[in-house]
């Protein structure tokens, strides 16, 4: 058995009020944590895999291509590879936490 505790977890992307950390990689898949400061923007970007979010705390914007909408806790929003997706924490005073899964991880 293997636990990896989040703050423990690798440090893939820290700026702006959002940080990334790899709690899971192995075979086909990757799994991130993501926090974001109140405000805070995961940029727009495309990834070439399929991704879901599931936020597990706060409230968020989720964009997928065109569409933009607004989620809390305990939502699993999916994103098909090559569109592109953005992560926004809309609260003023609350931090968001995501996990970010990608499979396969190529």
């Amino acid at each position: 058995m293997k636990i990896t505790p989040v703050n423990k977890a690798e440090v893939v992307v820290q700026k702006n009020g959002v940080k990334g950390q790899r709690i899971y990689d192995y075979n086909e898949t990757i799994a991130n944590h993501i926090t974001l400061t109140p405000g805070a923007r995961l940029d727009t970007h495309t990834t070439p895999v399929d991704v879901f979010f599931y936020v597990l705390e706060g409230k968020a914007w989720i964009e997928v291509g065109d569409e933009r909408i607004a989620v809390e806790s305990d939502s699993l929003i999916e994103s098909p590879k090559d569109i592109p997706h953005a992560i926004e924490n809309f609260s003023n005073t609350e931090i968001l936490r995501v996990l970010v899964v990608k499979t396969p991880k190529t």
